[in-house]
């Protein structure tokens, strides 16, 4: 169960983080509705509008972060897929994604959750899983800002979603530690990856909580990837 302890008061309400909400924002990415598997709609940044603008925010602000969270990625993609075969992880259980970006996989089987947090170190990306939330009517799910670097210690969950998170060599140590932390917790997590020769010493490290792997392929209108599905536990 979610257990958060805010404003030094103990709670159960896995929606009661109001310190960890990003304020209001406004949204740089103009969307549109997208619909994927099974009916599921949702508001996504169009894709022939984000370099156009990214680029013009650039000319002005050399310093604007680059949009990683406003793409649908394969492994996305492929953790909503293997959930949907593989339920069990998520069924009547209070799952966590973090690093989510628009948040597919939580999306997709947020009907199975028993409650929903989705997270991004994204203000913009917040935004918009309030506005499919909102959407979708899912009055169960949260949307939160969340940094993995200041993770907090007092939050936690059934299952934790990691899409795609093992991309910056220089996260890697930050997110080892969080992920045992983790598992020593009892918490099952979610891990998916490309098969990526920079990813290798990330995965490497993983496998002595590796109950489960499985490699799922996926084809975009671009490419054929293969991403790698890991299953941890302590």
């Amino acid at each position: 169960m979610f257990k958060c302890n805010l404003n030094g008061r103990q709670t159960n309400n896995p929606f009661n983080f109001s310190e960890y909400i990003a304020p209001n924002t406004v949204m740089l990415y103009p969307t549109k509705l997208v619909e994927f598997q099974d009916g599921l709609q949702l508001h996504v940044p169009d894709p022939d509008k984000v370099k156009p603008i990214y680029e013009a925010l650039v000319a002005s602000n050399p310093a604007t972060a680059f949009p990683f969270w406003a793409k649908i990625w394969p492994s996305s993609l492929a953790l909503a897929s293997f959930l949907r075969r593989e339920p069990q992880w998520i069924a009547s259980k209070h799952v966590l994604e973090i690093g989510a970006g628009i948040g597919l996989p939580s999306f997709s089987l947020a009907k199975d959750a028993l409650s929903l947090v989705i997270s991004d170190h994204s203000t913009e990306a917040i935004a918009l899983m309030e506005k499919n939330i909102q959407s979708l009517g899912l009055t169960h799910a949260r949307a939160m800002y969340l940094d993995w670097n200041h993770f907090p210690s007092d939050l936690t969950a059934d299952t934790v979603l990691f899409s795609d998170i093992n991309y910056d060599p220089e996260q890697f140590e930050a997110l080892l530690t969080l992920i045992q932390q983790l598992l020593e917790k009892g918490i099952t997590v979610v891990v998916t990856t490309p098969e990526r020769i920079s990813a290798v010493a990330f995965v490497v490290e993983l496998e002595p909580y590796v109950t489960s792997s499985v490699v799922e392929t996926v084809e975009t209108a671009h490419q054929t990837i293969d991403i790698r599905i890991l299953v941890l536990s302590a």
